[in-house]
This record gives C-alpha cells, sequence and structure tokens, in this order.
C-alpha cells in the first residue's frame, strides 16, 4: 500500500453508515468482565468470545474491527487467522498499539499512555499480520483542577509521535484523548477541558507533521461526569460536543468516530443519533469506534456458553444495527427490544482499560 491510499482506509473507516468495533481490551480487562459475570478466562475463551464478535454477520454496519495483541495472533476454530475472518467480509483489522495508561510523574492522580519504545518495529509486524489501522488511547482524568498542563501536554506529545510512526508504516492512526466520564464534574468542565485537549493535540500533530487526511480523531462526547448530581439532557449533550468540535477539529480530519466512554450501550446510541441530527454543517464523517457499547449485551448473553454463540452474534448485530441508524441519523426507539434509557447497569461501570 502506498502513503496517499491511507487517505482511502481513513475513508472506507467511515463509510456512510459503517463504524468501528473496539475490541482491544488486554487480556486482564477482558478477564475482569469475565469475572464479572462469572465466566472463566482462558485464552481459548477469549478467543472463542472474540470469534462469535467478528462472525456475526455485521460487515453492513462495520467497516473495521480494532484488535489486541493477543487476538491479531490467534486463529478461529477452523484454524483461519481472525484477521482473515474479518477481511474475507471486507472488515478492516486494526491494532491496538499502546502500552497503557500509567502514572505521570510528579502529577498526582494523573497518567501518560507509554508504548512508544520499539513502536516502530511492533508497527511494521502488524502491517505484515494484515493491520489497516491502528489505536491509541490517552487518559484524560478531570476534576475542578484536573487535568494539569503537563499531564495535556505529554499525553498529546505521545499521541503525535505514534500517529507519526504510524503514518510512516503506511497504517491509519487513530488518535483518542479520553477525558473520563469519571467524576462529579459539570457538562460545562467537560466541553472546556475537553477543547483544551483537542487544541494541544492538533498542535503536537502539526508539530509531528501528521497528514490529517490520514487519520481519525476518536473523541469522548462530551457529557457530564458520571456523580454529577444534575445530567444533561440528550440535546444538551450533541449541542456541547458539536460546539467543542467545530472549534478544535479541523475539517481535514475526514472522520470523528467517538468513544462510548462507559455510558450505557443506548445511551451512546442515543447520543450519536442526536449529534448527527443537529443542523449544523459538519465537514468530517461522524460515526463510532464502541467497545463496551457494542459489546456489552452479546457479552451477557453468550455468558461464557457454546449453546448461546448464535444468540450472542443477534446481540451484537442489534447494537451495531443501531448505531449505524444513529451514524445516518436514522435511528428510532422503535428499533429497540425495550424503551431506551440513559441509566448504566452498575455491573458496567469502570471497566476502563489498562
Amino acid at each position: 500500500m502506498m502513503t496517499h491510499d491511507l487517505e482511502e482506509v481513513a475513508l472506507a473507516l467511515v463509510a456512510d453508515g459503517k463504524g468501528i468495533l473496539a475490541a482491544d481490551e488486554t487480556p486482564h480487562t477482558l478477564t475482569k468482565r469475565f469475572d464479572t459475570l462469572g465466566i472463566q478466562s482462558t485464552e481459548k475463551g477469549r478467543c472463542t468470545y472474540r470469534e462469535m464478535l467478528f462472525t456475526a454477520d455485521v460487515a453492513d454496519f462495520i467497516s473495521g474491527v480494532i484488535l489486541q495483541d493477543e487476538t491479531i495472533r490467534q486463529r478461529g476454530s477452523d484454524g483461519t487467522p481472525l484477521v482473515q475472518v474479518l477481511s474475507k467480509q471486507g472488515i478492516l483489522a486494526g491494532i491496538k498499539v499502546d502500552a497503557g495508561a500509567k502514572p505521570l510523574a510528579g502529577a498526582t492522580g494523573e497518567t501518560v499512555t507509554e508504548g512508544l519504545d520499539g513502536l516502530r518495529d511492533r508497527l511494521a509486524e502488524y502491517r505484515d499480520m494484515g493491520a489497516r489501522f491502528t489505536k491509541w488511547r490517552a487518559v484524560i482524568h478531570i476534576s475542578d483542577i484536573l487535568p494539569s498542563h503537563a499531564c495535556i501536554s505529554a499525553n498529546a506529545h505521545a499521541l503525535a509521535r505514534y500517529a507519526a510512526l504510524c503514518q510512516e508504516q503506511n497504517l491509519v492512526p487513530i488518535v483518542e484523548p479520553e477525558v473520563l466520564m469519571d467524576g462529579a464534574h459539570s457538562i460545562e468542565r467537560c466541553e472546556a477541558v475537553t477543547g483544551v485537549v483537542l487544541h494541544v493535540v492538533f498542535s503536537a500533530l502539526h508539530d509531528q507533521r501528521v497528514w490529517l487526511e490520514r487519520m481519525l480523531l476518536k473523541p469522548n462526547m462530551v457529557i457530564a461526569g458520571r456523580d454529577w448530581p444534575h445530567p444533561a439532557s440528550v440535546q444538551e449533550v450533541a449541542t456541547a460536543t458539536m460546539r467543542c468540535l467545530r472549534r478544535y477539529a479541523p475539517a481535514a480530519v475526514p472522520g470523528i468516530v467517538f468513544l462510548s466512554g462507559g455510558q450505557d450501550d443506548r445511551a451512546a446510541t442515543v447520543h450519536l443519533d442526536a449529534i448527527n441530527r443537529l443542523p449544523e454543517t459538519k465537514p468530517w464523517k461522524i460515526s463510532f469506534s464502541y467497545g463496551r457499547a457494542l459489546q456489552d449485551h452479546a457479552l451477557e448473553t453468550w455468558h461464557g456458553q457454546d449453546e448461546n454463540l448464535a444468540a450472542g452474534r443477534r446481540a451484537l448485530y442489534q447494537r451495531a444495527r443501531c448505531n449505524s441508524a444513529a451514524s445516518l441519523s436514522r435511528y428510532t426507539e422503535e428499533m429497540e427490544p425495550t424503551p431506551v434509557s440513559v441509566a448504566s447497569p452498575p455491573h458496567r461501570r469502570g471497566w476502563h482499560d489498562d
């Protein structure tokens, strides 16, 4: 693939009505999710679960899947590499390449994402294994005094260096600066912090000579903290999110694929639909790159039992279909089997990746 083809990959990932399945949880994180439901976590069991997701016949709704190092090396039940299971359906394989958020020295309560050491060689290996895009997640904690400039700057610099290396290795980088939902902050505080983070991130991307046309942005929605006593309405979330993006996300970026960030699966769908329904001009495609908001019901339905594999596939198909409709501003509550709720069940909270 020549470098200019990266623009085609980026556009393919945000094709009309399609989004990205984030299935890049580390074995440690997926084990925590399995434990919550009483599912034994083994390498074989994790592979079975991933294969269930990848064979759910969702190619009409899913353009790409983000894998993790363990998963990109696995084979399905018939011996076919999971990357090929996806490619045979026309779904692009991506790969999480960061090493997780670690404590930031001298900054209590803040983290910086590591993983730049040896990244060039790892990218080349993943490229040879069939990956066509990548993901790196920065984690920004928010409070009345956080984040610090040092935290934002360190994470923005890492994101930019990662993105530059990916484009050098002919991989489309997904740049993910996540301002967490955890905390008791207002939607106004989230919007202010998200704006600063995006401003610093795009400044760093410019400094590292990253081609904006050959990347995707994966931001949080602008939403009040989980413990804020006055949750924002769906329309308030949509309006604040769009206002922030129009101010800080350059039009050259071909697509914005939101993370769900701990939102309930249906709330993430409702918010995505509301954002796409806003009348403001949108210079980028707006879609989704959801993990839990796509997987939760499928995982609960499967519950580690082979006899539930078909039902688990249907559960993923349903959520992917709803989010596809939301990306086209065509979602309706009638598409859901039960009334929409924006409250996240307790057992689904706190599942942040390493």
